[in-house]
């Protein structure tokens, strides 16, 4: 094996030794690049949910279990509800990462007095709908209208109606519901209860009616609709509701969709529904943007009671701007790496290849000193053996020595030139100053005859 490295057309080592420099700055421009663009997101993430047994904390679970298949964990945080997780996605001293936050969740009553300050936030898209589910008991009904059903939320004055605790959604949007009707909230005995305590209070007759803010998957939801002497509000003027706030869609819960054997609802009843979006930090890392927009994609994409496949998740957002992130993947699915490698690999790649590119157009023009610099470490170790050459030749000239004392020099040099490697490329040069030696030996010989 030694025979063969000293029989090659190159010498690797000192390839790289020419290129050392090369590499070290192209080593250097990739770790200021990576550390610059952080390719890789963190392995653990904070997403705020909501009560226990809501929709949202249904949800969260699923998403974690998505994830989970990337190497991501994610921690799952109760709340109040979507106006909790939007105070929390503010808040800098709180580590929450996403949230599932409904529309007109906000304390606000008007769009304009929104609070901005502390965090900014992005929006990742909608996910949902979440009607509006007013509940109220029969025996309250024959109370306010001798047993007809309420069509107004005026017909709520006087009754006791739980809106949801402090920090759920249900409340502000609830307390936006009554000003645009002009219903004093002081009007009615308004409720502050988490949902799974309201909906026993309920039950047991301590409340007259309830509102959930909440996709139908929520187990007390559908309880609620199979529950007899529960009946279900039917907002006869949604389409306006939808028209005055931006949040607000109409829609409508099908006849029999909740039971078809037993004819649950037994009628079409109209809803008003807001949309829940996923809410990120600003600063949230790219690569989980796109992890939790795909798994939403997986999520909300199929059929339900109030949407078709496909239909969510969507990139709009009429309160918050879309992530860059989201944006891409509604503009053009998902990333096409990620179709093919591992999403780490695949991640990794699709952050750092504009700076892959960019290096290799600094390195390529500082390559052409690579050739030159090679060819003069080769050359070097058989021209730096001509300087003690010409120094024997010009002693021997002056007569400083005699001939055998600068033959027995030269017998060093030539012993010292026999251990000279090169590669054959170089050989020429090797076996030029070899032939050399011997011509000074040979005018050694002569001088020291004569």
């Amino acid at each position: 094996m030694p025979r063969l490295l000293r029989h090659t057309l190159l010498s690797a080592r000192d390839l790289l030794a020419s290129a050392g420099p090369l590499i070290v700055l192209g080593a250097l421009l990739l770790a200021a690049a990576y550390a610059w663009l952080q390719p890789m997101p963190p392995r653990r993430v904070v997403l705020a949910t909501g009560p226990e047994n809501s929709a949202y904390a249904e949800f969260g679970k699923r998403y974690a279990q998505e994830l989970a298949r990337f190497g991501v964990t994610v921690e799952l945080r109760g709340t109040q509800g979507a106006a909790d997780n939007l105070r929390l996605l503010r808040d800098e001293t709180q580590r929450v990462d996403l949230a599932f936050v409904q529309g007109g969740a906000s304390d606000a009553l008007y769009a304009v007095d929104d609070a901005h300050d502390g965090a900014e936030l992005a929006s990742l898209g909608a996910l949902f709908y979440e009607p509006v589910w007013l509940f109220y008991r029969d025996d309250a009904a024959r109370r306010v209208r001798s047993g007809t059903p309420l069509t107004e939320l005026a017909h709520f004055a006087g009754l006791r109606v739980n809106v949801g605790a402090d920090g759920d959604g249900a409340a502000n949007l609830v307390a936006k519901l009554l000003h645009a009707n002009r219903i004093a909230p002081d009007a009615l005995a308004l409720g502050r209860l988490p949902p799974t305590p309201a909906v026993v209070a309920f039950l047991a007759g301590e409340l007259d009616a309830l509102v959930f803010v909440s996709a139908p998957e929520s187990p007390l939801v559908q309880m609620l609709l199979m529950t007899p002497g529960v009946r279900l509000f039917d907002f006869a003027q949604s389409e306006a509701y939808a028209r005055r706030f931006a949040f607000l869609s109409a829609l409508t819960l099908p006849r029999g969709v909740v039971d078809l054997a037993a004819n649950v609802p037994p009628a079409d009843v109209r809803l008003i529904a807001a949309t829940t979006r996923l809410v990120a930090r600003a600063d949230t890392h790219p690569a989980l943007v796109q992890l939790f927009v795909q798994a939403a994609a997986r999520i909300h994409g199929g059929t339900g009671w109030f949407a078709r496949a496909g239909q969510f998740p969507r990139g709009e957002d009429p309160e918050l701007p879309l992530a860059e992130e989201a944006a891409r993947f509604y503009r053009s699915g998902t990333p096409l790496a990620q179709r093919y490698l591992p999403f780490w690999l695949a991640n990794l790649i699709d952050r750092m290849w504009v700076a892959l590119l960019s290096i290799v157009a600094v390195l390529i023009p500082a390559s052409r000193i690579v050739p030159p610099l090679y060819e003069f470490r080769i050359r070097s170790r058989v021209f730096r053996w001509y300087a003690q050459l010409r120094a024997i030749e010009e002693a021997l000239a002056a007569r400083e020595r005699a001939p055998a004392q600068l033959l027995a020099d030269l017998d060093a040099l030539d012993e010292r030139v026999g251990r000279i490697t090169v590669p054959l490329s170089h050989a020429d040069e090797l076996y030029a100053l070899r032939s050399h030696i011997e011509l000074v030996r040979a005018r050694l010989r002569q001088a020291g005859a004569a």
